[in-house]
């Protein structure tokens, strides 16, 4: 699934969370698309009229344009007589119906790659606690994105690994096993589950392709063992997979009897022998 496809999905689920969590009877919201001024309408949650499907809405214009620009969360009470902000989108709105409406801006590293909008059909102010429910709702699309954006550029990094190369081999091989603990420690966090398959694919690609019978691990244990092997403490992996260090001992110690191994050493040297790690 490409990016963009992918943030797709994030906001149309960001957009039925939005409308769970504050009532508002509309929701709808697009990506910046890359390299142009302008980002698009594409995902709607309540309305009744095609009239916003699509839209283009560019920076600095109407209100999700100004949210843009700024970077920043904007309202109003009126949205066809609002002085705050220019009336280029005043026919398509109207035709909804809409009347309050709000704009939350979606930033990823200081670029703002999406909006998510709440609205009403009468004029009435948004208070607090729908603003900041928005403003979750686009913290969770940012997060995913930021998420996807790593595993992307770590799938890059593994794609231009050397798995089949001599496991002696060094520095390089270093990198393939850097790269393979990242990707382990990362996927679990993937809501998208063809990125976190893909993800998971790659993991298998980087290790050898010879496997010993009868070492059965499950995955948050070969998670663990892989951070181990990148020379992670149990403090820092845990950190990396989202566990409690005394969770990341428990794996490691099962890990370990699985594997007949006495030491956390021993245990990274039996799971390479057994195809589990490159």
């Amino acid at each position: 699934m490409t990016a963009d496809a992918a943030g797709t999905v994030e906001i149309r689920h960001a957009l039925v969370r939005l409308r769970r969590t504050t009532g508002l009877p509309v929701a709808f919201g697009g990506l910046v698309e890359p390299g142009r001024r302008h980002m698009r309408i594409s995902e709607l949650s309540g309305t009744e009229t095609p009239a916003l499907s699509g839209l283009p809405v560019t920076s600095g214009n109407g209100l999700g344009g100004r949210a843009v620009a700024l970077a920043r969360a904007c309202a109003v009470t009126d949205y066809s007589s609002s002085p705050q902000i220019s009336h280029e989108y005043d026919i398509p709105v109207a035709t909804e119906g809409l009347r309050s409406i709000l704009a939350v801006p979606v930033v990823v590293r200081r670029r703002v790659r999406g909006v998510l909008y709440g609205a009403l059909r009468t004029a009435q102010p948004l208070g607090d606690r729908t603003l900041g429910a928005a403003m979750e709702a686009a913290r969770d699309v940012e997060q995913a994105l930021a998420v996807g954006d790593e595993a992307r550029g770590l799938l890059a990094a593994a794609a231009r690994a050397e798995p089949d190369r001599d496991p002696g081999a060094g520095a390089a091989w270093e990198q393939v096993r850097e790269a393979h603990a990242a990707l382990r420690a990362l996927a679990p966090r993937i809501a998208d589950p063809a990125l976190r398959a893909e993800l998971l694919g790659v993991c298998g690609l980087l290790t050898p392709k010879t496997w010993a019978h009868g070492v059965d691990l499950a995955p948050r244990e070969l998670d663990v063992l892989a951070c181990v092997a990148a020379g992670a403490t149990n403090a820092v992996a845990a950190e990396r997979l989202g566990l409690g260090t005394e969770t990341v001992k428990g794996y490691l110690r099962s890990a370990m009897r699985k594997l007949g191994a006495h030491t956390r050493g021993e245990a990274v040297a039996a799971a390479r022998r057994a195809g589990l790690l490159p």
